[in-house]
């Protein structure tokens, strides 16, 4: 079978596009269903499992879900979950639009049950290749591993690729992961296999400004009650998040269309412009949290939590008993050196570069005098002439369409988009029926 579209990787956003794919097929002719199918590395869903805190709210509204802003009718929006949970009128007496981080990551769970037929889990992607026909480059052929027997792979071929791998944790020059230095996407495992085993924190530092440090910070401090937690950033202080009315309006999809459409220096200043609505920023209600935490320690007299502010990490020096961390507070130049236990990286994600996703297919791919690719407004990459298959990007596209190249808030309208694209593509090569 030749698949009219695989994804790879199934988080949010191919999860997204298979639901699209599903509501799709279920209403139309058997000639004009779309063949869809994705391979996923993890065993089953998930998605930021390690900073799924207890108390922590999402930063979008649920409205913003899988489904809703492409059609409000779908059977798999954030509210056909609740009433299925019989959870609808205690979530509506909540007066909140921003629901528990666990909760939506449940919804989501929810969603991909429902489409497990399209998804095969354990099936890393190890290798793309190109399907060439009289010179032409008509499809993919996709190897991933064999869920049954790892060291075997199965071969899938496809009209068009999907690529939403996601982002890869950044840690710092100078930072290597270990047993003490690890990347906030790993805290809650992290934490309890410590907790688990006993072993005693008696300093943690956290380096970073956004949100994640700012909940890492939270987050130790309170699993760690004899532990003293050093926040590290350059910031004289913690940025709110500008989640206004008007400036949460670069998230409207109408916005991906004026920010496509810009030049080069427009689009940069608007990105710029904008950073803080989602960028080294944290919630009011954290900094304001943090903030009465530190104050009545210092009425108490014993202050565990420290914030070392205008100051970067310059050495980290592994003993065997611990961390040896210089910091250096940028004013004077003047350095300290630190004894910790830990190292929690809250500095970032970076995009997948697709060369080291997809191999030799970047070279088929054409790129702008910056030297990055070359993405129409519909998600799809552009290739050469001889290149007729079709790969789409759900990431790493920011500097095409903007803000929300890697966040939920267009998810679905943006896995509309490229279903849209998908059955016009078939129509204009004869493919479909009806």
């Amino acid at each position: 079978m030749t698949y009219d579209v695989l994804g790879i990787g199934f988080g949010p956003s191919n999860l997204a596009l298979a639901i699209a794919v599903e509501e799709h097929n279920a209403q139309a002719a058997d000639g004009a269903r779309i063949r869809a199918g994705f391979l996923e590395k993890q065993p089953r869903f998930g998605w930021h499992r390690g900073m799924l805190i207890d108390d922590a709210t999402m930063q979008v509204s649920f409205l913003k879900d899988l489904v809703t802003m492409r059609d409000p009718k779908s059977g798999y929006s954030f509210l056909c979950y609740l009433q299925e949970r019989d959870r609808l009128v205690d979530f509506l007496n909540q007066k909140t639009l921003f629901p528990l981080r666990i909760e939506f990551h449940d919804y989501l769970e929810w969603a991909a049950a429902r489409v497990a037929g399209l998804v095969e889990y354990s099936s890393e992607v190890v290798a793309v290749k190109p399907v060439t026909e009289d010179g032409e480059v008509v499809a993919f052929d996709v190897v991933s591993r064999d869920p049954g027997n790892p060291d075997a792979t199965v071969v899938r071929r496809a009209r068009s690729l999907c690529v939403a791998t996601g982002m890869e944790p950044h840690l710092p020059p100078g930072a290597t992961r270990s047993e003490r230095v690890f990347h906030n996407s790993e805290l809650i495992p992290r934490v309890g296999a410590l907790l688990e085993r006993g072993t005693p924190v008696r300093r943690a530092v956290v380096l970073g400004a956004g949100q994640s440090a700012a909940e890492t910070v939270d987050y130790l401090h309170r699993h760690f009650p004899e532990a003293e937690i050093c926040s590290v950033f350059a910031k004289y202080g913690y940025t709110p998040a500008d989640d206004s009315p008007f400036a949460n309006r670069i998230f409207d999809p109408e916005a991906v269309d004026i920010f496509y459409n810009a030049p080069p220096e427009v689009k940069q200043s608007l990105f710029d412009y904008h950073r803080g609505t989602n960028y080294s920023v944290v919630d009011m209600d954290l900094i304001e949290s943090l903030s009465r935490t530190m104050y009545q320690e210092k009425v108490q007299g014993r202050q565990r939590m420290r914030m070392l502010n205008v100051s970067r990490i310059r050495e980290i020096d592994a003993q065997d008993d611990g961390l040896r961390i210089g910091i250096e507070f940028l004013p004077t130049a003047e350095r300290d050196v630190l004894d910790a236990d830990l190292l929690v990286c809250a500095t970032g994600y970076q995009p997948r570069g697709i060369d080291e996703r997809l191999g030799e297919l970047g070279k088929l791919c054409r790129r702008d005098d910056e030297d990055a690719l070359v993405v129409g407004r519909d998600h799809r990459v552009a290739t050469h002439q001889n290149v007729t298959a079709a790969i789409y990007l759900q990431g790493g596209t920011e500097h095409t369409h903007g803000l929300t190249s890697t966040l939920l808030s267009n998810t679905a309208v943006r896995a509309g988009e490229i279903r849209s694209s998908l059955i016009e593509r078939r129509r204009e090569s004869g493919a479909l029926e009806g």
